[in-house]
């Protein structure tokens, strides 16, 4: 369904900005994580920059097409809906409707406000034409880049610190710190009474992140 017209005039709604910059931030941290810096050489450490850098790359090409996939099939889903609610009997029309309908939605919509969806479905001419559109190539451009920009606070202290070891020491603080933050808007939201506590939650995550790394030698 189509956010509040509030929101509609960004590319991507909150969650989903948070959530991809999210993914880059944990996948940059884990790639890097993965080297031994303690005894890494700095040709060994560009290697792994340039591994990070590529993987959320990846990850976020990945991603964007994954959102197009998800974009077309669930629009494709609901056109065919519209076409059988337009060939069937009025129950069955408003069955097709509430099947469709988000779980949670149910038990706020009556048979009443079922028919109405049916009447205004009936009453609109049948989509046509491509089931992707322009804005949905730039949401998906959106996500590649929340995703790849997510990589660069993980990697910049061992472009700015020589010491290795200290760099990516540096490196998992501001993992953390920039995870705390996510979580903290987040929480707010999701308005969540305390959204320090859901920063909190994040930044623990990503402490147990790091030292999940650590353990198995990264």
């Amino acid at each position: 369904m189509p956010p509040a017209a509030a929101e509609d005039q960004h590319l991507l709604d909150p969650v989903d900005r948070i959530s991809e910059v999210l993914f880059g931030l944990v996948m940059a941290v884990t790639i890097v994580g993965s080297l031994s810096i303690a005894t890494a050489e700095k040709a060994e450490v560009r290697t792994v920059l340039y591994a990070a850098l590529g993987c959320n790359v990846a990850w976020g090409l990945v991603d964007a097409v994954m959102y197009l996939m998800r974009t077309a099939t669930e629009r494709s889903r609901l056109r065919a809906i519209g076409g059988r609610i337009r060939l069937t009997e009025p129950a069955a029309g408003r069955t097709l409707i509430a099947g469709a309908l988000p779980d949670h939605l149910e038990p706020f919509v009556g048979a009443d406000d079922l028919e109405a969806m049916r009447r205004r479905i009936l009453a609109q001419p049948a989509e046509t034409g491509s089931i992707l559109h322009a804005r949905d190539v730039v949401e998906a451009l959106a996500i590649f880049a929340w995703v790849v920009l997510a990589t660069f606070p993980v990697v910049l202290p061992f472009l700015l610190i020589q010491d290795a070891p200290r760099a990516f020491e540096m490196s998992r603080i501001v993992t953390v710190v920039m995870l705390a933050i996510l979580g903290f808007a987040l929480g707010r939201y999701a308005a969540h009474p305390r959204p320090l506590i859901t920063g909190v939650s994040m930044a623990l995550f990503g402490v147990l992140l790091i030292g999940i790394v650590k353990a198995l030698g990264g």
